[in-house]
């Protein structure tokens, strides 16, 4: 195994992954000139979970790196046993790596005797033995005040602006970017400022808050007539959202529909709704795995290792997060916080 050695003799960085995203970590560990810690992980025949570090991490700065993806459930619960076999190891310090935080979406109360899912994960991410968290694009920025200690939250919104940008080689006069929901126009409006400051809109929806998974697009605020179209998102889960999108922006006459987003969950129908969406590319993050059986010839993949790795490293050694998004400064104060 190899460590990150900081200016202080005694600090090193040791990466750990769940398996729930292995090539991810490897990715990242790549980004960073380290290798992953093996560990020990299997099940047990009623389902319980083993783990154990094959080397020590006695005073050493750990990164958990789990994206709570494929069975999240499982995927969550390994990495508290993960978080809690390093404490208890004399782990120096203990950074929860969560690309797609679960439950992230349960962020409030819609209706009475509802439970507040996102706040207990960050709970138990606590009470386990983690003094950090860092996620990517959580759904909602407020609800980094659920953890008692920082969260670095990241934004892959840079990834996939350059993506984007460069997909249209820089001829960004007839690109109008869309917001599937009104709740998220804020973010849209950081999107169209990064690619020029051409026109918003967004998409009218209505939600059954009494059923998981249902929306109805009703209509297109904004003119997008002729306009190539780029409809953004935080995640795409069964893909219903941003089908119904689709079809409303090519009613109002949209040119073209780019679908981006940062999560691919991609459940159920997700890979045959966006096959027949009308949408020309759907862009992606791998925040979390996406297999070849859920790939097609109009999907991309963007690499978020870089920016886990920038954010790692940056951690570490006790710079600033923030400053990786300093060539994005609208972000600041606008629901994007920084630890």
């Amino acid at each position: 195994m190899s460590t990150i050695l900081s200016c202080n003799p005694e600090k090193n960085l040791i990466l750990v992954t769940g398996r729930a995203h292995p090539q991810l970590a490897s990715d990242v560990a790549h980004q960073l000139g380290i290798d992953v810690l093996k560990t020990t992980a299997y099940d047990f025949a009623n389902g319980e979970m083993y783990v154990r570090y094959t080397e020590s991490v006695r005073g050493a700065d750990v990164f958990v790196l789990q994206s709570h993806a494929g069975d999240v459930n499982k995927a969550i619960m390994e990495q508290l046993i993960m978080i809690d076999a390093l404490k208890r190891a004399s782990a120096r310090s203990i950074t929860a790596v969560c690309p797609l935080l679960g439950y992230s979406r349960q962020d409030k109360k819609h209706l009475g005797r509802e439970p507040i899912s996102c706040r207990l994960i960050f709970d138990l991410l606590k009470t386990a033995g983690a003094d950090r968290v860092m996620s990517v694009d959580l759904h909602a920025a407020q609800s980094q005040g659920f953890f008692d200690g920082p969260v670095d939250h990241l934004i892959a919104m840079p990834v996939l602006v350059d993506y984007i940008r460069d997909r249209f080689d820089g001829r960004l006069d007839n690109v109008a970017v869309v917001s599937p929901d009104a709740g998220r126009i804020r973010v849209a409006e950081q999107w169209a400022q990064r690619l020029g400051g051409g026109p918003l809109a967004f998409v009218h929806k209505t939600r059954d808050i009494t059923r998981a998974n249902y929306a109805v697009a009703n209509r297109v605020v904004g003119d997008v007539n002729g306009k190539d179209c780029v409809l953004v998102d935080d995640l795409i889960d069964t893909g219903g959202t941003i089908v119904e999108a689709c079809k409303v922006l090519k009613e109002a006459g949209a040119s073209s529909i780019t679908v981006v987003a940062t999560h691919g969950v991609l459940s159920g129908a997700a890979v045959e709704n966006l096959k027949n969406s009308g949408a020309r590319e759907v862009v992606l993050t791998d925040t979390v795995p996406i297999n070849e059986s859920k790939r097609w010839d109009g999907l991309t993949v963007l690499s978020i290792a870089p920016l886990l790795a920038s954010a790692i490293k940056a951690v570490f050694e006790g710079g600033s997060v923030a400053k990786l998004f300093d060539t994005y400064p609208e972000h600041h104060g606008q629901g994007f916080l920084f630890a």
